[in-house]
């Protein structure tokens, strides 16, 4: 097995598709010394600069004060403490949505709503976009996953039409092309084949919608067009795990069926606590949100000018398409000698073909890290790298 092993490494490396980890060597921010060596980061989730806010830090200091470390047991045993509880009260008022669970991560989330919520005769049908959990949670629940092309809601309309359907599932916000999903379109059409739409939105909270309610909130949308909202609080939210909302009927089945709830131990009650102290930030503080939308636009004028390859996106996410994964590398690592990280996405993160750099916004970036980013971003080896 070893030597088939070294084999199929050495082909991901030959491809320019191996992956390597960096360490990090400070707390999380925009500023990082990373592998010894200090850069400007550009590819992190933390949309509003809360990762490392001092009352966070705080919140979770009192949290292990309180609690201790660990949670010692799943939800359902011992391990559901009142930091969770609180949180989960809290995170269902700030969404208007009846009742919230909460879950370890985003992906755990995904596997576990889908596979709680549909089987072997049942149909998931999925934009082809979708992040890998959702894909992953419709093939662990053995129904007929069947994907559309991307944002076409027209053409889920008539795939819809060739058979019973049970579930619609797609990301609020694509975390690879940074755009929004046709939510009132989908709405639309899951409401007249008699759909449940689900919404996993770990791009949009924080960031879209009235004091960051989500994409679902950015238009307008509640529980009726969309029953089921997935979300993560690792990235605008600045702490750890995931949560979904719906129906007291939805939570309900979902602690009675979701495996990924039901059989791991509960995250540590004091990121618990963090993750209360920052739902008060992410609902006050709209200023984090004009400035990502103000740095959005900025480097879009600017990127547009210089004539670089973007995607059409509103948000945070910021991709620019180098085609092959040899190019893409060769783009990062330019940046990356010039002081700047933004990581390089290649198959089968995104389709072949489609190789990009994938470049994220914090509010925690200046205008001086912005200027730094798009005059690297101005000298990229355009031609050289086939």
């Amino acid at each position: 097995m070893s030597a088939a092993l070294k084999d199929e490494l050495d082909r991901l490396r030959e491809g320019h598709l191996y992956r390597s980890r960096r360490v990090v060597e400070a707390g999380q921010g925009v500023h990082l010394q990373v592998d010894g060596r200090r850069v400007t980061a550009f590819c992190s989730n933390d949309y509003l600069g809360l990762a490392n806010h001092p009352s966070l830090i705080a919140a979770l200091k009192r949290g292990v004060d309180k609690y201790g470390v660990g949670s010692g047991a799943a939800h359902l045993v011992t391990g559901h403490s009142a930091a969770h509880h609180a949180l989960e009260e809290e995170l269902a008022d700030f969404l208007g949505r009846p009742r919230v669970l909460l879950f370890s991560t985003g992906y755990m989330a995904n596997l576990g709503v889908i596979s709680a919520l549909v089987g072997r005769a049942d149909q998931v049908f999925e934009d082809r976009l979708n992040h890998a959990s959702l894909l992953d949670g419709a093939l662990l629940s053995r129904s007929r996953l069947r994907r559309y092309p991307h944002a076409d809601s027209g053409a889920l309309l008539r795939m819809l039409g060739e058979g019973g359907v049970s579930l619609i599932a797609t990301d609020g916000v694509f975390s690879m092309d940074g755009d929004l999903a046709p939510l009132p379109e989908l709405a639309a059409v899951a409401q007249r084949a008699g759909a449940a739409l689900m919404v996993d939105d770990a791009h949009g909270i924080g960031v879209l919608g009235r004091d960051g309610r989500g994409s679902l909130d950015h238009f307008r949308l509640g529980l009726e067009q969309a029953s089921i909202l997935v979300g993560t609080l690792g990235k605008a939210v600045g702490t750890f795990g995931a949560f979904a909302a719906g129906s007291d009927a939805l939570i309900e089945t979902l602690i009675q069926r979701a495996r990924s709830y039901i059989y791991t131990t509960a995250p540590p009650p004091a990121v618990a606590e963090a993750t209360r102290a920052s739902l008060v930030l992410v609902r006050r503080d709209d200023w984090r949100r004009e400035r990502l939308a103000e740095l959005v636009q900025r480097f879009r004028r600017v990127a547009g000018q210089l004539g670089l390859p973007l995607l059409d996106s509103p948000t945070p996410i910021q991709p620019i398409v180098a085609g092959s994964a040899e190019r893409a590398l060769a783009w990062s690592q330019a940046l990356e000698k010039r002081g700047i990280l933004v990581s390089a996405i290649r198959p089968p993160t995104v389709p072949e073909g489609s190789a990009r750099l994938r470049i994220t916004f914090s509010a925690a970036h200046s205008d001086e890290d912005l200027e730094r980013l798009l005059e690297a971003l101005a000298e990229l080896p355009a031609c050289e790298v086939a």
